[in-house]
């Protein structure tokens, strides 16, 4: 016995499938877990029934107790009267009878029903009902007995089934738990539900006549569209081939159960669609913009004072280099004035930059949130509710930890205000060798004018009083000279502490960048896109 599979199916089912099951992928956290579990029990049922033969199509007889659903399974199939034996199918166990049983044993084994209560219809005696080849009819247990209230097998064969027949007795055709608990659920099954008003025989032509055209509008009410209601009688089988020829056609198409599935997908999808509107969805970003990256990046870098750690840098530079190429004079001076860098209290930049951590944790905690919130609430804008938290919870998600981990990161690029530049010592031996020029023309000075002629004849030129005036010139010169180049190494310290200022602030926020990418743009993004993900995939769904 071989089983004949699916191999094509409409145009458009398999990507929704495809899409529904990228829904459920996403859907954790963010969908009701109902509506998730639902979704997942579509999936199976539509991959199960899909990889069973096509060319059956099960349509199943439900109803309450009373409407005369077994007899009108035995008015269809005939097997009242079998010489097999069979007795009358009852309402305890669900009963199947085949019209051509080669490739059926594996759908009926999907459908669980047991090998005692299935029946074939494959005689030469059964010519007649051809047009029936490929059905699959179940007669299933009353959904509203007693055992129905412990055994779920009538909810779980409507649900398999890919057309169900509706069998409503006369008394009983408005009842409200059959319409509560399946009619309106129906809507969107039109093309695979119909409704068999039975028990015709008790009603005169009028009253059947009025009870359609009730039953007709309460269904409309109800959301189905289109019902489709055939007025039968098991007793004196009027109806029963209006019934038989719309089950033929459904199982002449061999769609019922792409229908079904189609159908189902549809229910689903509103009921997706009313948890998660579509709305904008599709326009919300998906990831972070440069623009938006850059802002994270300025407000960090103000949030562990980039700015204020490259002013100090600068400071400091400046202030230090006076120690080296600084014209003496004016220092040696300036020690007897308080230290500008102790008044500063800027010594050590290197512990300047560690201790970020350390002072003012709580206020730059919160510079450090303001930060991140300013980014998810920009990105988050018209989202829905549970997927803007989702957003700031994923950039709240390591938020904890980025104060210390920029902390650390900034401490490794502290400067290095122990380095001295070699112009720096080369400039400083030249002020030294001019300090020294200078005492050396104070000193002549001071032989010539005090001791005049009274030096021995090998220094008589220091005594020379026509030098003195040279000397003077050249101490002025040596003066200016040191003066000028005092002032010039000035201009190239402060040049040169305005590029390490550059050089430290830009290694500083390329480091900001780079943490705040991993701590908080990455999460943020994998959540954006699982968000860009699932609304293309509810998008895909609904076409």
């Amino acid at each position: 016995m071989t089983t004949t599979t699916t191999t094509t199916n409409r145009p458009g089912l398999a990507p929704r499938l495809s899409a529904l099951t990228k829904v459920v992928e996403l859907g954790p956290g963010r969908l009701d877990k109902k509506l998730l579990n639902d979704a997942g029990a579509l999936l199976l049922r539509a991959g199960d029934r899909l990889k069973l033969s096509s060319e059956h199509t099960v349509v199943a007889l439900a109803g309450g107790t009373g409407s005369g659903k077994s007899s009108l399974f035995n008015a269809i199939s005939g097997l009242e009267l079998s010489p097999t034996g069979v007795r009358r199918p009852t309402t305890a166990r669900t009963h199947a009878c085949v019209w051509g049983l080669e490739g059926a044993a594996p759908l009926l084994d999907w459908l669980q029903i047991h090998h005692r209560h299935r029946f074939s219809r494959a005689s030469a005696l059964d010519k007649g009902d051809s047009q029936l080849h490929g059905l699959i009819l179940l007669d299933l247990p009353d959904h509203d007995s007693i055992r129905a209230l412990t055994d779920t097998e009538a909810d779980r064969l409507i649900g398999l089934a890919d057309l169900v027949v509706w069998v409503l007795d006369p008394q009983k055709y408005a009842d409200a738990s059959t319409h509560r608990r399946y009619v309106t659920e129906l809507a969107g099954h039109d093309a695979v539900t119909v409704f068999a008003l039975n028990q015709a025989d008790r009603l005169t032509a009028e009253e059947l006549a009025e009870l359609v055209i009730d039953l007709n509008d309460l269904l409309r009410r109800e959301g189905v569209e289109h019902p489709s209601v055939v007025p039968t009688s098991a007793v004196t089988g009027r109806g029963i081939e209006s019934l038989k020829s719309v089950i033929s056609t459904a199982v002449g198409r061999r769609r019922a159960a792409i229908q079904k599935i189609e159908a189902d997908l549809h229910r689903l999808e509103q009921k997706l669609s009313q948890a998660m509107p579509m709305g904008e969805a599709l326009s919300a970003p998906s990831t972070v913009d440069d623009a938006r990256r850059m802002g994270l990046t300025d407000a960090l870098c103000d949030a562990v004072g980039v700015p204020a750690v490259g002013e100090a840098m600068e400071n400091v530079y400046a202030e230090r280099s006076s120690r080296w190429v600084g014209w003496p004079y004016p220092r040696w001076i300036g020690k007897f004035r308080t230290d500008p860098l102790k008044s500063l209290r800027l010594e050590d930049v290197g512990k300047e930059i560690r201790g970020i951590a350390t002072t003012s944790v709580s206020a730059q905690s919160a510079e450090v949130t303001n930060a991140v919130q300013a980014l998810t609430d920009g990105l988050s804008m018209g989202m829905h509710p549970v997927w803007r938290t989702a957003v700031h919870q994923a950039a709240r998600s390591r938020s904890s930890q980025l104060p210390q981990a920029l902390t650390e990161d900034l401490t490794e690029v502290a400067p290095q205000l122990d380095r001295v530049p070699g112009w720096w010592r080369v400039l400083k031996v030249w002020q030294y060798f001019l300090v020294v020029a200078f005492v050396a023309g104070l000193a002549w000075l001071a032989v010539g004018l005090l001791m005049p002629g009274q030096l021995p004849p090998a220094l008589e030129l220091l005594g020379d009083s026509a030098t003195l005036p040279w000397v003077g010139l050249m101490m002025a010169s040596v003066l200016g000279l040191g003066a000028l180049s005092g002032i010039a190494s000035r201009n190239f310290v402060e040049l040169g502490a305005s590029r390490e200022r550059e050089r430290l602030e830009r290694e500083m926020r390329r480091r900001v960048a780079a943490v705040s990418a991993t701590m908080v743009v990455e999460p943020v993004e994998r959540e954006l896109g699982r968000h860009h993900a699932f609304y293309t995939a509810m998008r895909d769904l609904s076409v």
